[in-house]
């Protein structure tokens, strides 16, 4: 290794470090007991008396927080499930929905195609805020409010995977399906042949993008979700009091393993995904 590629690994390491810094901090807190937590950071947040510090390990771990969270907590695993019925029906119907629609903008040729995909994109760049409203009307007259079918209907029909999608089934060389076209394969035969496997960086990274986006889903479930018993943990965790800080961190680890289990086995295909969107532009 040259010397000088040596001093880009010493910012490099810092940011690294910046990063992991809340992630350890988290579960340190987790581990910690509660009078210590109270003590450190406590007063920081208006808990305890003194001067707010903080220790790289606790004097001496513990795992009541967790315990109590896991074991006489209900209504956490209530939310948690919630969470999951969120997320992962969306990320279903994207696969479901979004890959033959990006199939058909990205190699079918129909009347319409550039303004319709003008309009995904206007769609996709639209915020939340600009659809609440008129997604409030039309989930009332349907009688969707207050169901977990006004969170996931609108994931499913996400204009973002189709995008995204679209760009990675634009790799696909085009003599390729010239080829199968001529051995006699239809539409849906090169689809399911050709085109999953083949842009299966593009759909992996926009289902662990859209996973993501729905696990910490907070306007959405906050507006279409009254009951509290329809509630994922992305609305539970802000309720949790600074009293209970042990909590509240064993909690929030909780909450962030599914989605970086997600993130951590879904990475290289969506680096691959993000590339291949890149490279055909």
């Amino acid at each position: 290794m040259k010397k000088g590629s040596r001093l880009y690994y010493i910012p490099l390491t810092l940011l690294a470090l910046l990063v992991w810094w809340p992630l350890w901090f988290m579960l340190m807190g987790a581990v910690q007991p509660v009078d210590e937590l109270n003590a450190t950071i406590g007063p920081a947040l208006g808990v305890g008396t003194g001067q707010a510090h903080w220790t790289l390990l606790p004097s001496w771990p513990t795992l009541q927080p967790l315990t109590e969270l896991l074991l006489d907590t209900p209504s956490f695993f209530a939310m948690f499930w919630n969470s999951c019925l969120l997320a992962f029906p969306q990320v279903l119907g994207q696969l479901l929905i979004a890959a033959p629609a990006a199939w058909a903008f990205s190699r079918l040729r129909f009347r319409g195609k550039k303004p319709l995909f003008t309009l995904y994109i206007v769609l996709m760049l639209m915020p939340f805020q600009v659809t609440m409203a008129p997604s409030y009307l039309v989930f009332s007259r349907l009688g969707l409010m207050d169901t977990v079918w006004a969170v996931i209907l609108p994931g499913i029909f996400s204009a973002f995977p189709v995008f995204i999608m679209s760009k990675s089934f634009d790799a696909i060389p085009r003599e390729l399906l010239e080829a199968a076209k001529l051995d006699g394969a239809s539409q849906w035969q090169i689809f399911r042949r050709i085109g999953l496997p083949l842009g299966r960086p593009g759909i992996l990274a926009a289902l662990v993008l859209g996973f993501l986006e729905a696990w910490n889903a907070i306007e959405q479930p906050m507006n279409f979700l009254k009951s509290q018993n329809h509630w994922p943990l992305s609305l539970f965790l802000p309720t949790i009091t600074s009293e209970n800080l042990a909590f509240a961190m064993g909690a929030s680890l909780i909450a962030l393993a599914p989605a970086a289990v997600i993130f951590r086995f879904g990475q290289k295909y969506l680096e691959l995904g993000i590339q291949s969107s890149g490279l055909t532009q």
